[in-house]
């Protein structure tokens, strides 16, 4: 049983950059390369990890369910049939059920043992109740893409991060397209880099292959452009000195 599982909040200032692919992504090759992982979905308005995984419809029990009193956290904890080591627990289907940061570090103390990796996939926006459960976490991601008002936001996030003193945020740049150089929408990465004020982690290409297997609930293909980015990011939460992959 894991003692000290690494808390990972992936977040952003606006709907729409592919933070639910992101959580995805990374559970996908942290839990390939042998750790023991959970994503927990937080963003109760776009429900959409059970698609994302090919278990629509074969998810008994939710978080919902948890926060309610009705099931044990372990009974809404579903093992996804592509990763044996991978775990999901799907937001509630009442899209406006509340949870509080109290509640989200209850259920990870209760079920931390059992894991390596958490993933919290947040709700998108800058508002408190974001703030407050992401700043729970030992890491967390801010999620932008290429356009010049989801970097706006992801800076505005990461400063109030900075702001309330949490310095442990990393950037994840995602749907990186050579169009986005080509048309002038974007300098080069470290125009975004400097602009949001976080240390790169890593870069996700836009890749239809992603979008297809996400909608579809089918695995990456190994040749994936994401899947090869991905699981460089994962490297390198798990400590290894791994490039940028940028294709």
């Amino acid at each position: 049983m894991a003692k000290n599982p690494k808390l990972i909040a992936v977040t952003s200032g606006k709907g729409g950059t592919g933070k639910s692919s992101i959580c995805y992504g990374i559970g996908y090759t942290l839990a390939k390369q042998g750790n023991r992982t959970l994503i927990i979905e937080l963003d109760f308005g776009l429900r959409c990890l059970d698609i994302m995984f090919g278990m629509s419809g074969r998810v008994d029990y939710d978080l919902g369910d948890v926060l309610s009193g009705k099931r044990q956290i372990l009974d809404a904890v579903v093992t996804v049939p592509s990763a044996s080591n991978l775990s999901i627990l799907c937001a509630p289907k009442d899209a406006f059920m509340k949870v509080t940061a109290e509640q989200v570090v209850e259920i990870c103390r209760n079920i931390r043992k059992y894991f390596d990796y958490i993933i919290i996939d947040t709700g998108a926006g800058i508002n408190s109740h974001v703030f407050d459960i992401v700043e729970q976490a030992n890491l967390i991601l801010v999620v932008t893409t290429p356009d010049p008002i989801c970097i706006r936001d992801a800076t505005m996030m990461s400063d109030e991060f900075y702001k309330r003193g949490n310095k442990r945020q990393r950037l994840i740049v995602n749907k990186l397209s050579p169009n986005d150089l080509k048309s002038g929408m974007i300098t080069n990465l470290d125009d975004i880099i400097d602009t949001v004020g976080i240390q790169l982690l890593g870069v996700i290409p836009e890749d239809y292959a992603l979008k297809e297997s996400t909608g579809k609930g089918t695995v990456l293909p190994t040749n994936a452009p994401s899947l090869a980015a991905f699981d460089a990011i994962s490297k390198r939460l798990m400590g290894d000195q791994i490039p940028l992959v940028i294709k």
